[in-house]
């Protein structure tokens, strides 16, 4: 187990918890952003609403006629001014714009800043109490300022005297102010709603952190990045420390690993992610790989025998893909080809020991019995044939020993198999086999098969099997008939591909493999195997009904004493 200390929290609460986090940040500063940017717009537009009023008022004529009329004659200062100002036409023209409009106030003032009409009557006849003097001098001026009736967005407005014309004489100014206080309450709407807002799109960015959170605790199976550091260093020693091939994919079958030693044995040298269709796996090995049920296959790649073993990987109920596991099985094959060839030797030595112990025990009682005469022509006889002579007729045009006793041995398995092996009559080999294991594992796995076929049964009333060898320099040619039924047409153009076979009980890692790995042999020695006739109906009754396979086999034979004694 993975061990974490008490007060570790999870990567993907931190993950979460970050999630939020930023979410919040953001959403915190774009809402502020917002409130301010709104603010500023409130502001504008209703200072540009005081300005429209303003111009209003000023424009009217009423109101031009009145202020130019106070602007010509000095204000005396006392209730009765205030009196008259409240009375007269220029504070209900006001008045009654500002209830139109909702305005804080509308106040009129001469060319002096006397107020001409003000929301308090109380405070006509006095000096306003903000600078008029940017408007009294012609412009137009739209600020936020604090006067007597609390904080406004305010507009001030030149007055011009009723006859003139463009740039004449002002003779007072209009000022409308609209309270800060409507401004905050319209900012404060829009902010709520803008805060719904924020806070549904928390709550999506809170939810979609928690789903994010979940894909995640899928995607590393629970694991901490810890654990996960601590797989891949696992996963490196073991893939690059064991003997083994490692190949791996995922569910959808593209490779995700593929150790040094894989890429060695199948010979190949594929790109992550590539399908396991495209990385250059034989055939065989493809088909152990897709079938993933732990049964072991034997299959051949390159120069190379192996074993690959395919299965499903799984956790907690839920495929991750697959495994397949490659040994090397080149060096056992070699040894049990020659363990065979040894163990054949053996056989026929055992065959010709016991042979000679018969003969032996008849020449000792002829001699005991007194009977020279008789001695001496058995004696004769046995020099007239080898102990070879009368198991395979023919055996002598071979002129190695080692091949003259594989070949006895493996007519001696066809008799118990009560099949007849001969050899063919363009047999002759004046040379040594260089190559003893190659040439029987050749040879051998072709009179096996043949041998197979003959036991089967054919067209033929006898069962039989003819080999027929032919040396051409260092070359050993090489062709096996049997009187069996031949081979199947609808396997015929497949008959060397590993897994393929005539005989029953096939499948991984057991039949399907003599012909491909005979042939693999052959061509590593720039030689070849081939079916010569897939068998049936003859016209030649010369020839034997079932298949032919012929074989071609460069650089086996020499004139030097032979492999097998120097290997011995």
């Amino acid at each position: 187990m993975f061990l974490r200390g008490p007060r570790s929290v999870r990567l993907r609460t931190q993950i979460l918890l970050l999630q939020i986090a930023v979410v919040g940040l953001t959403l915190g500063l774009a809402f502020g952003v917002f409130a301010y940017v709104s603010g500023d717009r409130l502001s504008g537009e209703y200072g540009q609403r005081a300005l429209a009023i303003a111009r209003t008022v000023a424009s009217d004529p009423q109101v031009r006629a009145a202020v130019a009329r106070y602007a010509d004659s000095p204000l005396p200062a006392g209730p009765a001014l205030r009196q008259e100002l409240a009375d007269g036409e220029l504070e209900q023209i006001a008045d009654s714009a500002r209830l139109r409009t909702g305005a804080l106030f509308v106040v009129i003032t001469d060319d002096a800043g006397i107020r001409l009409a003000h929301p308090d009557p109380a405070r006509l006849g006095e000096m306003v109490s903000t600078d008029p003097s940017r408007a009294l001098a012609g412009g137009e001026v739209v600020i936020q300022e604090h006067g007597t009736l609390g904080e406004s967005v305010r507009a001030k407005v030149p007055v011009l005297q009723p006859d003139a014309v463009s740039g004449g004489r002002v003779v007072g100014e209009v000022s409308v102010g609209i309270s800060t206080a409507a401004v905050h309450d319209q900012l404060l709407g829009d902010l709520r709603r803008a805060g719904l807002l924020v806070g549904g799109a928390l709550l999506a960015g809170i939810a979609g952190s928690v789903l994010l959170a979940r894909r995640w605790h899928g995607l590393t199976l629970g694991l901490e990045p810890s654990e996960l550091a601590e797989l891949v260093r696992e996963q490196d020693a073991v893939l690059h420390g064991i003997g083994e091939g490692v190949v791996a994919v995922d569910a959808a079958w593209r490779t995700t690993v593929v150790n040094e030693e894989a890429r060695r044995l199948l010979g190949i040298d594929p790109e992550p992610g590539s399908a396991v269709e495209a990385i250059g796996l034989t055939p065989r090995v493809l088909e152990a790989f897709r079938a993933a049920d732990g049964h072991p296959v034997q299959a051949a790649v390159g120069d190379r025998i192996v074993v690959v073993t395919g299965r499903t990987v799984t956790r907690e109920a839920r495929t991750l893909g697959a495994v397949l596991s490659v040994r090397d099985r080149t060096d056992v094959e070699s040894l049990t080809r020659q363990l065979d060839a040894v163990s054949t030797m053996s056989t026929v030595l055992r065959a010709q020991r016991h042979e000679f112990a018969n003969r032996l025990h008849l020449l000792n009682g002829l001699l005991h019995t007194g009977r020279p005469d008789e001695a001496t022509r058995y004696l004769g006889e046995l020099l007239g044939s080898g102990p070879l002579g009368a198991t395979l007729p023919g055996v002598d045009a071979i002129r190695d020993p080692y091949l003259q006793a594989f070949l006895a041995a493996k007519a001696a398995h066809a008799r118990e198999r009560g099949v007849h092996l001969r050899l063919g009559p363009n047999t002759w080999i004046d040379a040594n086999l260089a190559a003893p294991v190659d040439v029987t594992t050749v040879l051998g796995n072709l009179l096996d098969n043949a041998i197979d076929a003959a036991a089967a049964g054919g067209d033929g009333a006898v069962s039989l099997v003819e080999v027929e060898l032919v040396q051409e320099d260092a070359t050993l040619h090489i062709a096996v008939a049997d009187s069996g039924a031949g081979v199947d047409p609808a396997v015929a153009d497949s008959i060397f591909a590993e897994g393929v076979s005539t005989k029953s009980g096939g499948g991984p890692g057991g039949r399907g493999l003599g012909l491909a790995l005979a042939r693999q042999v052959a061509r590593a020695r720039g030689g070849e195997v081939l079916l010569g006739d897939p068998g049936g109906v003859r016209e030649d009754s010369a020839r034997l009904p079932g298949a032919e396979f012929i074989a071609r086999m460069p650089g086996v034979l020499t004139e030097q004493e032979a492999a097998w004694t120097e290997e011995s």
